[in-house]
């Protein structure tokens, strides 16, 4: 069922575009999977305990967040509303929380530096094109992001047969099955027509497609990044980049310890929002085993299906560092920009602070545990 923002984001998308960001890989169940686990686990709250102010702040990677919640990188914003990236970095910054930014960025990352001096993580994607993968590296530090995060599990893309059905690609290519659904939301398309062009400038010196050629996602995945990418590249990227260094995308307990002896800062628990491997299980349904394997040794951040405050509540207390997601904040960007991302913004933050009361504690560090209970 879609939430109100979706919805509303729905009448503001034409269809392809929405169902991209809406969509997943095969039949989808990861992605469901993503979100109905918080339902699996209950709160245990305490009372009695002076909560008339809760601290709301984290910090994660050498970042001090205000929020134990921050906006994961994800592509191509721009086609979701025009002011794409830059407002995402705007609204979090606001919020005194990290906006990451993708490889896949519809502003360059200088833009997106300009317009925001909050906290910023770059999605470091792994292409078989060696000086494209420098070009990227030099570009991150140049605009002085804080935070460089290798994507580990999109070494193809994953079927995401919604994208098929619709003829979804980026840019975006006319045909009879979309034509309709771009006549039907005039807003969406004027901007997109009369508005800068669209591209991805951190990418488009080395690759056309997604800039001039039409592509699919998942086909972009396939054909340009690198299949090869192992261990070994993880760590000469961790030794170029030299600041805190995560990956995204880890699931495993084995892979977990094996991000430690690299040196990693931090892991993100992550299916790609269930766009990848469907049939994988939910980020929280692995964090108890991941924990048991790494906890205390590296950051664990869990990265998605958080749709409340209460689903940030339930990670940390079982032994998450932080929570990040994409889809909570893209259907508030693709509603109402940088207002919408905002708006759902002050309302994971509301609803962070009143469940911390209604649990009977005042900072992040005192849930644990003892706190839920498994269906």
């Amino acid at each position: 069922m879609l939430t109100a923002c979706a919805r509303w984001r729905a009448a503001a998308l034409p269809a392809p575009i929405f169902h991209y960001i809406d969509g997943a890989a095969d039949d989808e169940v990861t992605a469901r999977r993503n979100v109905a686990a918080f339902e699996d686990c209950d709160l245990v709250p305490n009372v009695l305990a002076n909560v008339a102010e809760p601290d709301l702040s984290v910090t994660v990677l050498g970042q001090k967040l205000e929020l134990p919640l921050f906006c994961s990188p994800t592509a191509i914003q721009r086609l979701f509303h025009h002011e794409g990236e830059a407002a995402v970095a705007r609204a979090a910054a606001r919020f005194g929380t990290m906006c990451g930014v993708s490889s896949l960025s519809t502003f360059a990352l200088s833009e997106v530096a300009a317009a925001s001096r909050g906290p910023k993580m770059f999605q470091f994607y792994f292409h078989k094109d060696r000086g494209l993968n420098q070009a990227l590296l030099e570009q991150a530090k140049a605009a002085q992001f804080d935070v460089l995060a290798l994507t580990v599990d999109t070494i193809t893309g994953g079927n995401r047969e919604r994208d098929l059905r619709t003829g979804f690609t980026s840019p975006p290519r006319l045909s009879w099955r979309s034509a309709l659904s771009f006549a039907l939301h005039p807003n969406w398309t004027l901007n997109y027509l009369l508005r800068r062009k669209f591209d991805l400038p951190a990418l488009q010196a080395h690759v056309q497609e997604g800039t001039s050629i039409a592509i699919s996602i998942g086909e972009y995945f396939s054909t340009m990044l690198d299949a090869r990418m192992d261990w070994d590249d993880a760590a000469r990227l961790r030794e170029a980049w030299g600041r805190p260094f995560c990956l995204k995308g880890v699931m495993s307990a084995a892979d977990a310890r094996r991000a430690v002896a690299l040196g990693a800062d931090a892991i993100m628990l992550s299916n790609h929002g269930g766009r990848q491997l469907d049939g994988g299980r939910a980020p929280l349904d692995q964090l108890a085993e991941i924990v048991d394997a790494v906890g205390g040794q590296i950051e664990i951040i869990l990265d998605g299906g958080i749709r409340r405050g209460t689903h940030v509540l339930k990670a940390l207390a079982a032994g998450a560092t932080a929570c990040s997601g994409g889809r909570f904040y893209l259907y508030a960007l693709g509603a109402a920009g940088q207002p919408g991302v905002e708006k759902t913004l002050a309302n994971m933050q509301a609803e962070i602070r009143r469940g911390m009361q209604l649990m009977g504690v005042s900072r992040l560090s005192e849930l644990q545990p003892s706190m839920l209970r498994w269906r």
